[in-house]
């Protein structure tokens, strides 16, 4: 794999990271995201203090997170139990056909 060596942008400060070139998109999108809200974050709270800023960005992205991967969980749960009733049922039609 191609490894790269990316710098990003996160309230004025840069930060160099290497990364995988298939991940360089994501990691790009990740610290846009994370700037623009820490910036929301300090415009509304009127905060300063970068480090508090990044902190409350990083808690509402990781807590998105969560709930996305719980929402998956369920529905690929949900989709397990239909998949094994349809295989339920194919098992029946084949054994009365």
């Amino acid at each position: 794999m191609d490894t790269l060596s990316v710098t990003v942008n996160i309230l004025g400060r840069k930060y160099k990271l290497k990364v995988n070139g298939s991940e360089e998109q994501y990691l790009r999108k990740a610290a846009e995201m994370i700037d623009q809200q820490a910036k929301q974050y300090g415009k509304v709270y009127a905060q300063q203090d970068g480090q508090d800023l990044l902190a409350m960005a990083a808690l509402t992205q990781i807590t998105n997170l969560v709930k996305n991967q719980e929402r998956q969980e369920y529905l690929d749960t949900g989709l397990e139990q239909r998949l094994v009733a349809i295989d339920a049922l194919l098992d029946r039609h084949i054994a009365e056909g």
